[in-house]
């Protein structure tokens, strides 16, 4: 596939997950959220993330979501490069979500569906739950794409991760596991209340994923090296450093 294929891919990709399962937390809210928030959001999600996959996972590999293409990077399935361009391009698919729902619906309802802590859930407990549970999807993404036993399922497995995840702790953290999701309704709607839990705990999910996949999985102990590489993989070329592997 051509660069720009896999590039926009990746934003419409983004998109579907975004409009859609954020379209799912209005209609949740609009019979009164409760118990239909525990049931429709997750189903969403977890949907909306099929019908991408189904979509576009044979063009770009359906990350739509930068923390996603951050674990496969680090595992050597995607270049320097094409994570920045991936990571733009699923922020634009974000944000372009978020927007174009400004057109049936109003600017509240869209800051409504920014993630947030839920009143009785501090900060930390937020930080850990979306770390966490980043972590457990990212380790998901990994095995299942790259198994030969699990070969094929990944395209359900994935999807049913996510909405397992929403099931766990959308009462609690908003349930992001995603840096796109909760930019682009944060800044379509003005609302940035506790945002940087959901900048910096997933990425720390998806470390923690790659560590736990590189070693119980890989059975690979030697991060001196994947550290050396990652360094030369980041570095621009004029520098000196080593072309990416694809």
């Amino acid at each position: 596939m051509k660069q720009w294929q896999r590039y926009l891919a990746e934003l419409f990709g983004t998109f579907v997950l975004v409009f859609a399962g954020c379209t799912s937390v209005l209609a949740a809210n609009k019979f009164g959220g409760g118990g239909l928030t525990e049931i429709v959001v997750p189903l969403g999600f977890g949907l909306a993330l099929m019908a991408g996959l189904y979509t576009f996972a044979e063009v770009s590999g359906g990350h739509f979501n930068p923390v996603v293409s951050l674990g496969l990077f680090l595992d050597r399935r995607l270049t320097f490069e094409d994570l920045l361009g991936y990571w733009i391009f699923q922020f634009a698919g974000a944000i372009l979500a978020s927007l174009l729902m400004l057109i049936p619906f109003t600017h509240d309802l869209v800051k409504s569906t920014a993630t947030v802590p839920s009143a009785g859930t501090g900060n930390g407990a937020a930080f850990f739950l979306e770390a966490a549970l980043t972590a457990i999807f990212v380790l998901v993404i990994l095995q299942s794409t790259n198994s030969e036993r699990f070969e094929g399922t990944a395209l359900v497995a994935i999807p049913l991760t996510l909405a397992a995840a929403h099931f766990a702790i959308v009462t609690y953290s908003g349930c992001s596991l995603n840096p796109a999701r909760s930019l682009g309704p944060a800044l379509v709607g003005g609302q940035w209340h506790a945002f940087w839990i959901y900048i910096v705990a997933t990425p720390v999910g998806a470390i923690i994923a790659w560590i736990i996949y590189t070693v119980v999985i890989k059975g690979d102990t030697n991060f001196r090296d994947d550290m050396k590489r990652i360094r030369a993989d980041a570095r621009p070329p004029s520098s000196g450093g080593e072309t990416p592997a694809a």
